[in-house]
């Protein structure tokens, strides 16, 4: 399958169906989805989500369902 990028809008509604939520990991710079039951995984807001891809020249790709975050 081909992954194809998605806007975060589009990401947020997918993982809003699937109960994720965007999140950092602790002690990196790493930023992935989570249903928050990892402890490494801190929680953020989506504003925040969207700023990091932003900064850090991230986009969210999907492919049947799954979403994997990656440099554009």
């Amino acid at each position: 399958m081909v992954m194809e990028p998605i806007s975060a809008e589009r990401a947020m509604q997918i993982a809003q169906k699937k109960g994720l939520s965007p999140g950092k990991v602790r002690g990196t710079e790493g930023i992935q989805f989570t249903k928050g039951e990892n402890a490494r995984l801190e929680v953020i807001g989506w504003d925040e989500f969207k700023g990091l891809l932003q900064t850090r020249g991230l986009q969210v790709y999907e492919s049947g369902g799954w979403m994997k975050i990656m440099k554009k």
